[in-house]
């Protein structure tokens, strides 16, 4: 078979393009990357190179990455460095993942052509994210209403200021449904294995976490896989495997077909490793973990019991009211209440 590989260098520009008739059938993923003045190299780094090495070590272009910029002449970063620009707010949002990296102080980003655009991405079912500060944009663009978030620790105190109601954890990374958040630094090595391992499995995801020489995947709740380790007393991989994924898909659970998929087992093994490791079924521990999640919103966030049980995968307030009663012995409002 033979390829046609165009690697563009200059300016820092990492576009990849490898034609084969397999992306005819199956098109690339088409990520765009919205820099803000001031972002940290390492953040945007973090997210295309990964993608970038997907694509050469599976020889097809599994990732289209687009870099965007407010205005002509790119994005310069906190140390200088040139970005150039592939698009602009003026084009089409026609993307399937797009990103917003920024760094400074976001809290201080005042474009409503920029707002404007990253909504009317919203309307045309773009999955959105943030990096670093850009979570602190999307939450003053008014898209992180009844979604949970994260952004870097920096950032925090201003997200705050924003609205009380907004649901921020300190995560690595956060993905809730249509929206995707991420701290920054290095934090988005794992936010893009994680997506890598939800679109291609855990073999390729793997191989670009090694080709990186980051072997040490971070779940997205917590700053290391020890953690996993010493909250659920077992060192399985497979078992940890699988709560990593079930971890970053709390409003998207998947289904244990495709968690056995994920974890490159078969369902019936996958519930006979959780049944002998942590007494459980599978499903029935996915349900608890999401449960658990449910009961800390429910305790310290103000948001309405059925935004409480769409960002926690329950199809209805009526089935997350009747697992919530089953699993507490409480209803959801009366824990409220409480």
């Amino acid at each position: 078979m033979t390829y046609i590989v165009k690697l563009y260098f200059q300016k820092i520009d990492y576009t990849i393009q490898i034609m084969d008739k397999n992306n005819l059938l199956n098109p690339p993923y088409r990520v765009g990357v919205l820099l803000i003045n001031g972002f940290a190299l390492m953040s945007y780094a973090s997210i295309v190179e990964p993608l970038r090495a997907a694509n050469l070590l599976s020889g097809r272009t599994l990732y289209e990455v687009r870099n965007i910029a407010v205005s002509n002449g790119g994005a310069r970063s906190s140390g200088g460095v040139l970005v150039p620009e592939q698009g602009r707010i003026t084009d089409p949002p026609a993307f399937d993942l797009l990103l917003v990296v920024a760094g400074g102080d976001p809290s201080t980003f005042r474009n409503p052509h920029v707002f404007s655009w990253l909504r009317r991405a919203a309307r045309a079912g773009v999955v959105l994210g943030g990096v670093s500060g850009g979570p602190l944009i999307l939450a003053q663009a008014g898209l992180m209403t009844n979604r949970r978030m994260t952004v870097h620790w920096e950032h925090a105190p201003a997200l705050a200021e924003i609205s009380s109601a907004l649901m921020f954890e300190r995560s690595l990374y956060v993905i809730d449904r249509d929206r995707i958040t991420c701290a920054g630094g290095t934090a988005p090595m794992d936010l893009i294995h994680a997506l890598i391992a939800d679109h291609h499995g855990l073999s390729l995801a793997r191989k670009v976490s090694d080709w990186f020489m980051h072997t040490d995947i971070r779940p997205s709740v917590g700053p290391q896989r020890a953690g996993l380790i010493e909250r659920w007393g077992t060192t399985n991989g497979t078992v940890l495997d699988a709560i990593t994924t079930m971890e970053r898909r709390i409003a998207n659970p998947l289904g244990l077909n495709e968690l056995a998929r994920h974890s490159g087992v078969s369902a019936r093994q996958l519930n006979r490793l959780f049944r002998a490791k942590l007494k459980h079924t599978t499903m029935g521990f996915y349900r608890n973990l999401r449960l658990n999640k449910a009961s800390n919103l429910i305790c310290n966030s103000s948001l309405p019991i059925t935004e409480i049980a769409l960002a926690t995968g329950f199809a209805s307030s009526a089935h997350f009211a009747t697992a919530h009663t089953s699993h507490y012995g409480l209803s959801p409002s009366a824990r409220r209440k409480r």
